[in-house]
């Protein structure tokens, strides 16, 4: 189902308030269009957790998309429109020196390799090292901020594009920071695979991957168990084969902030 609200739309309502961070060190959140349209908590989660971490967040000016909708299916002319219409709205900002945060780990994939094998050039490739997942800016440009310590246990889904492309370090060294006990499952893909295990003729498929290991490990696990899923898929199979909520690890950390009283965004997500 779509949200309510865009995303987008909420933060600037957010703005027009004067409820939103306006000092201090500027970094680029990507809207990536799942966030936007479907799961808008997500990145008003990262909005809170980048905040709390001293940084005002800001965003790409009109609607962009990563392209990788059209490089999975082959359209590889349309993808190149779209990725430069990404480029033109980064360029800007990342040559002012803003680094950009992305949530969805397919999107932040497709803004780190595909866009440079694309669109090769240097403009291309100055975004590409500019993009970073939310655990890699906070390692590399916030290495003082206090995570929230969550005494927790937590099974960790890793999202296939990440695991292929940005690896998955920089996320287990931020949940130890924050004091979850995590198991990172080795259980490959979800089975969802973008628009895979939505396509006629994949359910059986996709079930069958998704049941290897993933989906009975979550069914096991207690009820208090967190079950963390950075990627949209990952988290659309396990809510569909399970009944269990998973979160990002954005929402992980702004649970941890509310939880310890420090002021953030009002809504966590609502416009």
């Amino acid at each position: 189902a779509f949200a309510a609200t865009t995303f987008t739309r909420a933060f600037r309502r957010r703005a027009a308030r004067g409820e939103a961070r306006t000092t201090g060190r500027r970094v680029v959140l990507w809207p990536d269009t799942f966030g936007n349209h479907l799961n808008p908590g997500v990145l008003a989660a990262a909005t809170q957790v980048l905040e709390d971490a001293g940084w005002t967040v800001v965003l790409p000016e009109g609607q962009v998309c990563c392209g990788l909708t059209w490089v999975s299916t082959g359209q590889l002319d349309v993808a190149r429109t779209v990725m430069r219409r990404a480029v033109r709205a980064l360029a800007p900002l990342v040559a002012q020196g803003l680094p950009v945060v992305g949530l969805e780990p397919s999107c932040t994939a497709a803004l780190r390799h595909d866009l440079v094998e694309l669109l090769p050039g240097r403009e291309s490739e100055r975004v590409a090292e500019a993009v970073h997942t939310l655990a890699g800016f906070l390692n590399t440009y916030a290495p003082d901020w206090r995570p929230p310590r969550l005494s927790a246990k937590a099974l960790a889904q890793v999202h296939c594009h990440q695991h292929a492309v940005m690896g998955f370090d920089a996320e287990r060294d931020l949940i130890a920071r924050a004091g979850i006990d995590g198991e990172v499952l080795d259980s490959g893909c979800c089975g969802l695979a973008g628009d895979f295990g939505f396509t006629e003729g994949h359910y059986e498929v996709s079930t069958a991957i998704g049941e290897r290991e993933l989906l009975p490990r979550v069914r096991a696990a207690d009820a208090d168990t967190l079950v963390m899923a950075d990627g949209y898929s990952c988290r659309t199979q396990i809510g569909q084969g399970t009944g269990r909520r998973a979160l990002h690890l954005a929402e992980v950390l702004a649970r941890g902030i509310a939880a310890r009283g420090v002021p953030g965004p009002a809504g966590r997500g609502k416009p």
